[in-house]
């Protein structure tokens, strides 16, 4: 029998889900990562989110592995290459929660530009300020986008109600523009941007992708949005754009100083950049929740368990 070792938490339609394909199931929750080399030689497949790096030297121990699934989109936790070059086949569920993150980066810009954050606590508190309140619209603006797979590009069809102007901007695809997508290069992007959302996964072409140099080669003054990877963006060069006036807001779903596993805020390393984060109006943030729903926590287990299904019963 296929045994499948679950080394985080999940929807339960993960686990009935390989089940009725004849697996076998073995929940791992709340467990070590020196609990796991133990034992995960007898599994053929394995289940993960954020709480365990899969290294080398753990693949090396998986000597019957021959699916490693990621419950979510970004695979930077695991080794990818090497578990491919031991024959491992590693997949992940990016479409599980691809409307989630664009429905989120929406609300959040939203939110900034119409200043929601500010405005509930002052009629909460019995202030009626409506002049120094007004907003900004989205529409007329131009937005680029940073990555179109799933979470760009559904992000770009949210947007495109708007009426707004898209350019879109990925490295590794051509020929997917649209009467409301423009795909550019990045000069377009800095020439023309008022806007700028990031999605794309975190590798070492990526991280601190967004920098002092980045954000000054922008004609405009500038809002940016990160629901990608926290490490993608230098908060000490954002927070002296945001000072200088440079960068006039941003919606940060993810940050620089999550724990690996994303579930909390290492505390140990909070610096100034981060506290000028919490203090300013300028910027609205989430706890890496943006593909966190529960639609989207059904959907994730479900397509990954089907993926998986497919490649262990070749």
């Amino acid at each position: 029998m296929i045994k499948i070792l679950l080394a985080d938490s999940n929807h339960e339609v993960l686990h009935e889900t390989l089940n009725a394909s004849g697996f076998h199931c073995d929940l791992f929750w709340d467990r070590t990562a020196d609990e796991l080399k133990k034992i995960i030689p007898d599994y053929d497949g394995l289940v993960l989110r954020s709480k365990f790096k899969i290294t080398p030297e753990i693949i090396d121990s998986a000597k019957k592995m021959k699916c490693i699934g990621r419950a979510g989109a970004g695979m930077e936790n695991i080794d990818v290459d090497y578990a491919k070059s031991k024959g491992i086949t590693c997949v992940s569920a990016p479409e599980g929660n691809r409307d989630a993150v664009a429905e989120h980066a929406m609300g959040m810009l939203l939110m900034l530009f119409n200043n929601l954050k500010r405005v509930d606590d002052e009629v909460r508190r019995g202030i009626w300020l409506r002049s120094q309140n007004r907003g900004v619209e989205i529409f007329g603006k131009t937005i680029g986008i940073i990555g179109y797979g799933n979470m760009g590009s559904s992000f770009a069809q949210r947007l495109a109600c708007f009426g707004c102007k898209i350019l879109v901007y990925d490295k590794y695809k051509k020929d997917f523009g649209s009467a409301t997508i423009k795909e550019s290069t990045m000069e377009q992007l800095y020439n023309e941007c008022d806007i700028v959302s990031l999605h794309v996964p975190l590798t070492q072409e990526t991280n601190y992708l967004i920098n002092s140099d980045f954000i000054q080669r922008f004609k405009k003054n500038i809002y940016i949005l990160n629901t990608a990877r926290g490490k993608c963006l230098n908060t000490a060069d954002l927070v002296n754009a945001v000072e200088s006036g440079k960068v006039l807001g941003a919606c940060l779903d993810v940050l620089e100083y999550e724990s690996i596993s994303f579930e909390n805020l290492d505390t140990s390393k909070l610096p100034a950049p981060m506290q000028y984060l919490i203090k300013s109006d300028k910027v609205v943030l989430s706890p890496h929740i943006a593909g966190w729903t529960h639609e989207s926590n059904y959907r994730i287990s479900k397509i990954l368990a089907e993926k998986m299904i497919a490649v262990l019963k070749k």
